[in-house]
């Protein structure tokens, strides 16, 4: 890993082993609808995205599409509350390397 890891000031990693070499990381941030907390942990979760890519083990997409690893970032509304999802799917050896980088690098760290 080359470049240096964003600064995570909202997100802290769910790790999902999936048993096949592979694992699902998942970082949840919430807040009112209409916040402008929100853009900044959609920059975040962006930048993030980004840097995954520096880092990929491979091309991106699905792994029954033949990528490597993956990245989502998803919307949701509860009531006047949204939540953003980033979800990032690879080879666990490299998505528990980023993840660990990603805390180093300041942010709230891995669940």
């Amino acid at each position: 890993m080359t470049a240096a890891a964003p600064r995570c000031t909202f997100l802290a990693f769910d790790a999902t082993d999936n048993g096949d070499d592979t694992g699902t990381w998942e970082a949840m941030a919430s807040a009112p609808a209409g916040d402008p907390m929100l853009l900044r942990i959609g920059q975040e979760m962006q930048a993030v995205v980004l840097w995954l890519a520096d880092q990929a083990p491979g091309p991106r997409g699905p792994q029954e599409d033949g990528g490597a690893w993956d990245a989502d970032i998803a919307t949701t509304h509860d009531g006047d509350w949204t939540t953003l999802t980033l979800t990032l799917t690879g080879p666990w050896d490299w998505g528990s390397g980023c993840v660990a980088a990603l805390q180093e690098a300041g942010g709230p760290g891995v669940a």
